[in-house]
């Protein structure tokens, strides 16, 4: 079981540079949090007031995009970039994070961390979210309308039940199941506290209809489909490479790609995987440099999702050069 090769910081960066790069912040965490729920306020807000198809639309999107938002600093939590403080950090990176979504902060910095060790390894958790691409344009086109339509969000939650009753039921003498069982038995505990906390808000402001038409719409539908998007463009289509900055890829999204599909500059994934513990409020800062020192070659990159998803669907073979 061979983990897979590292790179370290001081090697392309100067003392100084590094210093900077690895330093976090007290209340940029904090920020990122209350724009990921303002954005999702906002968003029921919009339909509450001026209910039509386009609002509709638009706020299941933008609640989509921040339901991925709070995932992403679930997943700065789970390398304890968030906050300095790892009480903090954990608090947030949980509650406002991970609950909200059916998701545990423990569960998935085990298994995150995991990906982070054997990344494109054979032991890689992940490589399965990655192993079908490339494929035909047919392929995608069903993975997208199952997105859409909810068939996917379906799918998961019927098995994650499934899954949770058939390991209730068995090795109840094994302590690691024991484990197991019960930190899936918390995760859906607090995925229901937090979801009738936003129930009862919006219950309480006299909208409660905003909570099935907008947060669980954009969770079975919006969610799905740039998560899947999210998959794609950062580890599929990624040629085998033993050099560390090879390792994922990064896009360089657009505004607007940035708001619906990619926040919290998590287009940024060669230079997460190289730098891991580095905020993701610096990975723009470290890209820059890694360019300016020559290294940009190295990176695998792309100049939209939607060059990501052309390379996904029709390449036979993949390329790791800016195209």
């Amino acid at each position: 079981m061979a983990a897979a090769n590292r790179i370290r910081p001081k090697d392309v960066f100067t003392d100084a540079e590094w210093a900077k790069l690895s330093r976090r912040d007290n209340w940029r965490g904090l920020v990122l949090v209350a724009h990921a729920w303002g954005w999702i306020i906002a968003a029921f807000a919009l339909f509450a007031l001026f209910p039509n198809p386009l609002t509709f639309l638009l706020s299941v999107m933008i609640t989509g995009s921040r339901q991925l938002g709070v995932s992403i600093l679930m997943h700065e939590a789970a390398h304890g970039a968030l906050h300095p403080n790892r009480k903090i950090n954990d608090f947030l990176g949980h509650w406002l994070g991970a609950a909200p979504i059916g998701a545990s902060l423990a569960q998935y910095r085990a298994y995150h961390l995991k990906h982070h060790q054997y990344v494109q390894q054979p032991e890689d958790p992940d490589l399965v979210l990655a192993a079908p691409f490339p494929a035909s344009r047919d392929s995608l086109k069903r993975k997208i309308i199952r997105d859409l339509t909810g068939q996917t969000f379906l799918r998961q939650r019927l098995g994650g039940f499934k899954a949770l009753k058939t390991a209730s039921g068995n090795d109840k003498g094994a302590a690691a199941k024991q484990a197991e069982v019960l930190s899936s038995k918390r995760a859906f505990r607090d995925h229901a506290i937090v979801n009738l906390v936003i129930f009862g808000v919006l219950a309480l402001a006299g909208v409660w209809w905003i909570y099935p038409a907008i947060w669980l719409v954009a969770m079975a539908t919006w969610l799905q489909l740039i998560t899947r998007i999210r998959n794609i463009a950062e580890h599929a289509c990624v040629p085998d490479s033993e050099d560390p900055l090879a390792h994922a890829r990064t896009t360089h999204a657009s505004w607007w790609e940035r708001f619906f599909i990619a926040p919290y500059w998590v287009n940024y994934h060669s230079e997460h995987h190289a730098f891991m513990h580095l905020p993701c409020y610096r990975l723009p800062a470290a890209h820059r440099l890694l360019v300016e020192k020559g290294h940009s070659a190295r990176i695998p990159q792309k100049r939209s999702y939607l060059d990501v998803l052309k390379e996904a669907a029709s390449a036979s073979t993949c390329s790791r050069t800016l195209a």
